[in-house]
């Protein structure tokens, strides 16, 4: 008979929008092993499995930590409830989880209150007294140590008692909700705070009754997907000449259109290896991909130039699921896979919306084949085996023609073509390898150039360039050229960037960002320029790691055939990024 040898969850904490699909392992009649899932309608040797999911529900409220959301919450802030803050805001689990929190979470209170009170008598009242520093010094009020929470210990400054800790044991107080028949169940709102039980059971197919044990697994309780701090359009100039925002944060105007360029970070990279510091459901692909559908979806931009695109996510999922939303799409993979237990290649899609744009030419730029011949022309024969080694990184560029379906020309050139050449690349990781990004952004650059001379069309350079404000491949492109002397240039084994004379380009491109600082005033662009580096007007980062902060991700257009009229706004504070990888989307209008 089939029988069900182990059952298991690549995660037991659920959470609310990240399909749940267990690890199933059968013993087949002939004792071979297989993974298949079977269904009724197809038995296998005359058994298929049930499936069933239950929610279980206590008679007891539960809440969860606004800070750890796998942690139960035993304290909530009255200061959100006085200040109707959003009140899964006001929940912690311990007081050293809401003192920790406390100069961040200040921030809600300065927000939502009309006016503060400057002698910090209401303050006192409500939270208790805080050292000049920041830290949390706990008056008598806030002295019960944290086990004490969990039996209705009194905490009375700020942090009210919540609920005792709930067993996750079945209670006379507990009851068992079935919410799904199939192999996979995907957590919603309802089930926040509850566990979820999966069963699991071979049955006979024609006496449809069970046979054998059944497979029962218990998650930990479903937490809420966190939820990034909104952004919205910051306009330039207040937008009078190239339109307005209307409701929806979209750009309306004839002429206007938006683009974004976005480091989703490939499934194959977001290994616990690299992101030691990140919880494990963070980092699984289940969760990540609905979080990135969503937020892409939600910027509504015309165009969207993504990077690290896995082509398996592309194929089943990107493409698919951006085609319901109305855009069509262009994909370029990386020349090499990676093996991470499965083989898996990434690349560079273009999305653009099918009501704006129509798709006119592709470009497919690798920069291994221009690394051929650039070693077969100008590096002896000796030298060829270390410099392929040295360059070939397997990057590559996707540029693609697109033809606007909208015009924003003047009755003096009726019926003209409104082009638009998109660039969308990811230059090479490796940050002592300086010779090879500035090559590789030199090597687009002349591509694009090219395409210049043939058509007079308006550019847009997008994507992640692995490279900081003021390094080479910056100045380059928003320079047009390198200065002799610039010390990245310090970095040419082969001898491939000399003579720096030669590190020039004719596009007249501009850094969107780097616009705020020049162009008149807005609502909101005085905020937005003290965001930003005022050495190099580009954001103070678009990539938030442990180990790095900075920025690495440009969109650079044309200036003397485009006008930037706004830009998303940028995140307040670093401090509010730190602990997953995070790359900031980065959302022009044109």
């Amino acid at each position: 008979m089939l029988s069900v040898l182990r059952v298991h969850l690549p995660s037991d904490i659920p959470i609310v929008g990240c399909e749940l699909t267990p690890y199933v392992l059968l013993r087949r009649l002939d004792s071979s092993i297989t993974t298949d899932d079977v269904s009724e309608s197809a038995p296998l040797d005359g058994y298929y499995l049930r499936y069933k999911w239950y929610r279980i529900q206590s008679d007891r409220k539960v809440a969860i930590c606004s800070i750890h959301p796998s942690e139960q919450a035993t304290l909530q802030c009255l200061g959100c409830v006085k200040a109707k803050i959003a009140v899964s805001k006001s929940y912690h689990c311990t007081p050293r989880c809401f003192s920790d929190a406390w100069q961040h979470h200040r921030l809600l209170h300065d927000r939502a209150a009309s006016s503060v009170n400057e002698n910090g008598g209401e303050e006192e009242e409500m939270f208790g007294r805080f050292n000049s520093t920041g830290s949390a010094v706990s008056n008598t009020s806030l002295s019960g140590s944290t086990s004490g929470i969990g039996n209705n210990s009194s905490l009375n400054n700020g942090s009210a008692p919540l609920y005792p800790t709930t067993s996750t044991e079945r209670s006379a107080g507990e009851t068992w909700f079935e919410v799904g028949r199939s192999k996979t169940y995907t957590p919603s709102a309802d089930d926040i705070g509850h566990v979820l039980k999966f069963e699991c059971v071979a049955v006979d197919a024609e006496t449809k009754l069970s046979a054998g044990h059944v497979n029962t697994i218990m998650t930990s309780r479903v937490i809420p997907a966190p939820t990034p701090s909104p952004r919205h359009l910051v306009p330039v100039n207040g937008m009078d000449v190239m339109g307005h925002l209307d409701l929806d944060g979209r750009t309306a105007s004839s002429g206007t259109f938006t683009v974004l360029s976005y480091n989703i970070l490939s499934d194959a990279y977001a290994t616990n290896e690299l992101f030691s510091y990140c919880p494990s459901w963070a980092l699984s692909w289940p969760y990540r991909r609905q979080n990135l559908l969503r937020e892409i979806v939600g910027y509504r931009a015309d165009i969207l130039c993504l990077q690290e695109v896995q082509s398996d996510h592309f194929d089943e999922f990107f493409a698919p699921e951006l085609d319901k939303h109305g855009y069509q799409a262009l994909y370029k993979k990386k020349t090499t896979e990676v093996y991470t237990g499965t083989y898996a290649i990434d690349g560079c899609a273009t999305f653009f919306r099918r009501d704006r744009f129509s798709h006119v030419k592709k470009y497919e730029v690798e920069f291994n084949k221009a690394a051929q011949s650039l070693t077969d022309a100008v590096v002896p024969i000796t030298q060829k085996k270390a410099a392929l080694s040295r360059l070939l990184k397997d990057n590559v560029a996707l540029i693609a023609v697109l033809e606007a379906k909208f015009s924003n020309h003047g009755a003096d050139t009726p019926g003209k073509r409104q082009l638009l050449c998109v660039a969308n690349t990811h230059v090479s990781v490796q940050q002592d390898l300086k010779d090879v990004k500035l090559w590789q952004v030199h090597t687009l650059l002349k591509g694009l150039e090219k395409i210049a001379v043939s058509a007079e069309i308006p550019m847009l350079v997008c994507g992640d360039f692995n490279s900081v404000p003021g390094s080479a491949p910056h100045a380059l492109l928003a320079m047009g050229k390198v200065e002799p002397m610039h010390p990245d240039l310090g970095t040419d084994p082969l001898g491939i960037l000399r003579p720096p004379s030669k590190l020039t380009h004719q596009l007249p491109l501009v850094s969107a960002y780097s616009s705020f600082a020049r162009m008149g005033v807005g609502a909101g662009l005085e905020q937005q320029r003290r965001r930003m580096d005022a050495t190099s007007n580009e954001p103070l980062f678009t990539n938030c790691t442990r180990d790095f902060i900075g920025t690495h991700d440009y969109i650079f257009y044309t200036a003397d055939s485009l006008t930037l009229s706004s830009a998303v706004s940028q995140s307040k504070d670093v401090d509010d990024n730190r602990g997953l990888k995070i790359d900031c989307p980065r959302k022009k209008s044109f």
